[in-house]
């Protein structure tokens, strides 16, 4: 079980990074800002590999192929949650903004 987990985490972060260059056309290293860590092109590998561990964690899967599936899909899965956290970040700051106005 520990080698499908180990493997699942690989692939899931393989995706996770091609995944990073298809919408960024680059490598965007990490960095360092006044108020934050931006994680760059890690944030989409370790959240391609948590998901894709996950996944095979919680789905008991047993042959390799079916694994391998599963990080892949679990990988893509991981940018999806990525944006869809951006897309509260900024929802919610700009409510902020506005009730700030009135």
């Amino acid at each position: 079980m520990l080698e499908n987990v180990i493997f699942a985490m690989v692939i899931g972060g393989f995706v996770g990074l091609t995944a990073h260059v298809r919408k960024r056309g680059k490598i965007i290293m990490p960095r360092r800002t006044k108020k934050f860590i931006y994680l760059g092109f890690l944030e989409e590998i370790l959240t391609g590999s948590l998901a894709a561990a996950l996944l095979v964690v919680s789905s008991e899967a047993d042959s390799l192929l079916r694994v391998f599936l599963m990080s892949i899909m679990a990988g893509f899965g991981g940018d999806a949650l990525l944006r869809g956290l951006e897309l509260f970040r900024i929802g919610s700051s700009s409510q902020g903004g506005e009730d700030i106005g009135k």
